[in-house]
């Protein structure tokens, strides 16, 4: 195992992820590869793959691997890519088909309770042997195995070094909340004159709002574990670092190229900001390295740096919510057929380095090395004695619900950042928490 694999793997197997069906990426439709749905190739290849896809930034590969499959082996493979954020709707709908996903993801043990009974042991598996870590599996009360990791990630703060310094700062200044805040305040306040302004759009319609109720909620989950990793979902939370979450929160939404009141209907494509150079600051995650390097062949990452004390030393969110789960309840036929589809992903060299180039890293023994320079961020800042911050927010309860109520609530915020309003967006975020555990565990 390579150097950077040794200190990201370490680094990422303390945080393991017990993720949310929320999805990463921009909104698409769902979408399918033409491959037909019975069973049998063209060459009498027996069983078929219908592989139920959580990410949508992985579509367009994920179709034309599909495709490639197909035409190697002669086994139909089947890719419906969920919208993104409606990722549990779509499975629950698709599972009731009579021609049902062989392949879909569990990615928490709130998933792993509500579709193990769904899920092949994979205990001893093919896929499971390829792996070069344990660190991302998950399992249920009786120690079977229901999901397997197929990547990891990292999200925080994605930066523009040369927009910074053209603003005449330094990276070296953003080592803590007033160092960024300084720096985003300043290029707000030259935005006109600079011809870039500090973030890009924040909205909060269904394709943009899981990077805040999501992935920036963590870090007032993550601070509240006080060290001590939760290990299953807390009945309850204190709303202890509220303020510090407000605190980035306004610096995003005030020092951006739009206006608070905006962002309630989105339409803005933060992604395109970023890599036109209008922004020198996106909130986002590793899977955008793919879409962005290019563009800003100098991205890097940065932390969520939010005023809580010591956070000097902080580094990025890493974790998975990518688990794969091959469907107990379809033929034998099927279940072997996708076995072999996925054991194909992860280690023939050209299928492995697509999903590479795609995803960042995959944990598997055969697979290329990472070229993602926000995951080699993430192995810096562990590298450097920095603490990972684990991906707590994947203990959302009643995911869906109490996102909903925390975009009802900022919106209102965003409207109008009074005391009250922000009061709401508390209430949303803390008591929220607790009526959606009751309403789940009862």
């Amino acid at each position: 195992m390579s150097k950077f694999k040794k200190v990201l793997a370490l680094a990422l197997s303390a945080c393991m992820s017990l993720s949310l069906l929320a999805g990463c990426g921009g909104e698409k439709s769902p979408s399918a590869s033409g491959a037909p749905a019975g069973n049998g190739g063209s060459d009498g290849a027996a069983g078929r793959v219908y592989w139920l896809n959580f990410k949508p930034e992985l579509d367009a590969a994920a179709q034309e691997l599909a495709a490639t499959y197909t035409q190697k082996t002669g086994v139909p493979v089947q890719v419906v890519t969920a919208a993104s954020g409606t990722y549990n709707q779509t499975l629950i709908a698709e599972m009731d088909k009579s021609e049902a996903p062989t392949l879909f993801v569990i990615g928490n043990q709130a998933g792993v309770k509500e579709w193990k009974d769904y899920a092949l042991d994979l205990t001893g598996s093919a896929i499971a042997n390829e792996l070069n870590t344990d660190a991302y599996n998950l399992y249920d009360e009786n120690g079977k195995l229901v999901s397997i990791g197929y990547c990891y990630e990292c999200y925080g703060i994605i930066v523009n070094p040369d927009l910074v310094e053209k603003a005449g700062h330094s990276m070296d200044e953003i080592t803590n909340f007033d160092g960024l805040k300084k720096v985003a305040e300043d290029i707000h306040a030259n935005a006109a004159t600079l011809g870039f302004d500090a973030f890009s759009s924040s909205d909060m319609d269904g394709s943009s709002s899981w990077r805040f109720t999501g992935h920036m909620a963590n870090l007032e989950y993550y601070y509240e574990q006080e060290g001590q990793v939760w290990t299953e979902c807390p009945p309850t939370l204190t709303g202890k670092y509220m303020d510090n979450f407000k605190n980035l929160y306004d610096l995003c939404i005030n020092n951006s190229l739009t206006d608070p009141k905006e962002l309630a209907t989105g339409g803005h494509d933060a992604e395109a900001e970023f890599k036109d150079g209008k922004a020198a600051f996106f909130v986002n995650g590793s899977w955008e390295y793919a879409a962005v390097k290019d563009a800003v062949p100098n991205a890097t990452m940065i932390p969520y740096y939010c005023g809580v004390a010591g956070e000097e030393k902080a580094g990025l969110n890493c974790g998975t919510e990518n688990c794969w789960a091959i469907n107990a309840n379809v033929s034998e036929a099927d279940q072997k057929a996708t076995m072999d589809f996925m054991v194909w992903l992860v280690s023939d060299p050209d299928a492995a380095g697509r999903m590479v180039a795609e995803l960042g890293v995959l944990p598997y023994k055969n697979a290329p090395e990472s070229t993602n320079g926000f995951l080699a961020a993430a192995a810096e800042y562990t590298a450097n004695g920095c603490y990972v911050m684990n991906w707590a927010t994947n203990f959302q309860p009643n995911v869906d619900a109490y996102r909903a109520t925390l975009v009802a609530a900022l919106n209102q915020y965003n409207a109008d950042q009074s005391d009250a309003n922000w009061e709401q967006v508390r209430i949303a975020f803390v008591d929220g928490w607790a009526a959606q555990y009751q309403a789940v565990n009862g």
